[in-house]
């Protein structure tokens, strides 16, 4: 009975951790390439401390700071998406509980 309360606790501690995929290492060089290149009138490109910050107070935020980001639109963690470049949208990547889960980048 000991050894499956270990197995359920290392199960339940293993899913909070965010596996490394080669998606996540691509997103990486890609945001290096968005800073780069500049975006006439917007002043900010990453929000690192929006993470953990729900969705709906995310997007007031980025907002906020730069009006000209119009699409803010929230994409569940680890869903597909296209990687053409807009100067207008930050996509926030939410888990189940609509929590920020990865810096928000201008894409």
């Amino acid at each position: 009975m000991e050894k499956l309360a270990l197995v359920v606790a290392f199960l339940l501690l293993a899913s909070l951790f965010q596996p490394l995929t080669g998606r996540d290492l691509e997103i990486d060089v890609f945001q290096l390439d968005v800073a780069q290149s500049g975006c006439p009138g917007v002043t900010k490109h990453q929000w690192p401390e929006l993470l953990g910050v729900p969705a709906i107070l995310a997007k007031q935020i980025i907002q906020k700071e730069n009006p000209k980001l119009t699409n803010v639109p929230n994409v569940l963690n680890g869903s597909p998406v296209t990687l053409d470049f807009r100067c207008d949208r930050v996509r926030l990547f939410v888990n189940v509980l609509d929590i920020v889960v990865q810096t928000p980048v201008v894409t």
